[in-house]
């Protein structure tokens, strides 16, 4: 019995570095998808003139840095602004986010780079940068955290692309 146990820990033993690396794996792939739904719901928060939903993942304490700077703390600022743009100058826009690139500091902790184009917008800030399809493009930079099962975003940072400088820096010589 004692030789049949210890096969039966060490072959279970032998599949803790299996295990492991597919459970953390399949945690990391849950997050992502979170991540990427909290994204979706941005953008179809804004394509609705949502401000409400457009919030309602920002932290209660959040960072928010618009695309002329704009400092502004906490959800309830937040929103407001967002409701602001929404009934003015963004009443009516479109806008599309793609994630660029996801990195996890912590399982509890992520950076999203994410990509946005704004349409059909009736006028923007004094000098925003327009592409020659009069969209707006910019990058977000966002930071999350997961406390429990549920993400949040805690900084929303935000600028504009310039067209000039789009296709990024020249190639090194």
């Amino acid at each position: 019995m004692y030789v049949a146990l210890r096969s039966s820990l060490l072959f279970l033993a032998a599949l803790l570095p299996i295990a492991a690396p597919a459970a953390a794996t399949a945690q990391q792939d849950a997050n992502r998808a979170a991540i990427l739904t909290i994204i979706q719901n941005l953008a179809d928060a804004w394509n609705r003139g949502d401000a409400h939903a457009f919030a309602s993942t920002f932290a209660e304490d959040g960072s928010f840095t618009n695309i002329i700077g704009m400092q502004t703390y906490g959800r309830a600022p937040f929103e407001a602004q967002h409701q602001r743009i929404f009934a003015t100058i963004y009443k009516g826009s479109h806008n599309e986010f793609t994630l660029g690139h996801l990195k996890f500091v912590r399982p509890d902790v992520a950076i999203a780079d994410v990509d946005g184009v704004l349409s059909k917008m009736s006028s923007t800030p004094p000098g925003t940068p327009l592409f020659p399809d009069g969209s707006v493009h910019v990058k977000l930079q966002l930071v999350l955290s997961r406390n429990n099962s549920t993400w949040q975003i805690d900084s929303f940072h935000n600028v504009t692309v310039n067209p000039a400088a789009a296709g990024g820096p020249p190639a090194a010589n």
